[in-house]
């Protein structure tokens, strides 16, 4: 096995030497299929810790009667089902490649599209919410996509954009928790070309746009042993085992610990986080 290298070092992206081509693979497909039968509390895991840093958000921004929204890679539907249960928005339009595990309840409110986001022939109409989260950064035309999403808003309209940033301990590049971590990043782009090194750039791509009043805010809610967020890392490991071992970095063994780790009372990391970034059109 290679030597690990320096903390984040081969994350995707990160524009280092080493760093893997981005794959052309597609998440659903190549990896993190739908229809596995714990793909779905795999994803309400990580939707328990971060539904209420966004709903929190989106509420503080004024949504809610009189909104048209969009939710762009809809997945089980918590959002949707917020934005149309407790926010009271007018109408949803909920929005993924594969809409299966929908969870939102049937409502004249709502409309499902079964889609893909780079579908040129894609026209949903105009909106005064667009979020999408945990979307664009699998997808290496994300640049290209939040022109395309800013272009969709109606005037006053929001673009709100949330994907994963990760800040590692730099003094750590040797734990089997931090390579276990950095393998999957690697395993990733060069899989299905996921990258979240441009992640902290949202909020320029934003104003780049021309929307106005362009913030962002960086969640890292606790990592704890037994925690939804610690299951969603376990289950995320186990089911990309093979693509881990597969970069070099990490062995059968040191997974094994990664994953005993995450179970343990000795856990104590800063995981990644959500970086939520908005802007609005005039």
């Amino acid at each position: 096995m290679t030597s690990p290298p320096p903390s984040g070092g081969t994350a995707p992206g990160d524009g280092r030497s080493g760093a893997p081509a981005p794959g052309d693979g597609h998440y659903g497909e190549d990896l993190f299929a739908p229809e596995h039968p714990r793909e779905t509390e795999r994803i309400d895991a990580a939707a328990l810790v971060f539904d209420p840093v966004t709903t929190r958000r989106l509420r503080a921004l004024g949504v809610g009667p009189g909104s048209r929204c969009l939710d762009v890679g809809a997945g089980t539907g918590t959002v949707t089902r917020w934005l149309l249960e407790e926010a009271g928005v007018d109408e949803v339009v909920a929005l993924d490649r594969d809409t299966a595990q929908l969870g939102a309840p049937a409502s004249p409110r709502l409309r499902v599209i079964t889609a893909d986001l780079t579908d040129e022939s894609l026209r949903p109409g105009g909106f005064d919410l667009i979020h999408a989260r945990f979307v664009l950064m699998h997808l290496p035309q994300r640049r290209r996509l939040i022109t395309r999403l800013a272009g969709w808003l109606d005037p006053g309209g929001l673009l709100v954009l949330g994907d994963a940033l990760e800040v590692p301990d730099t003094l750590d590049s040797s734990s089997a928790y931090r390579r276990t971590m950095d393998a999957m990043w690697r395993a990733l782009r060069s899989t299905i070309g996921t990258d979240i090194s441009t992640v902290p750039a949202y909020p320029h791509f934003l104003r780049e746009e021309g929307l106005r009043d362009v913030a962002a805010e960086l969640c890292c809610p606790p990592l704890v042993a037994g925690g939804p967020l610690a299951r969603f890392w376990s289950e995320t490991w186990t089911r990309m085992r093979p693509a881990l071992e597969e970069t070099g970095l990490v062995d059968a063994a040191a997974v094994d610990e990664a994953l005993a780790y995450l179970d343990s009372p000795r856990l104590a990391e800063l995981g990644p986080g959500m970086l939520l970034s908005w802007g609005r059109r005039d």
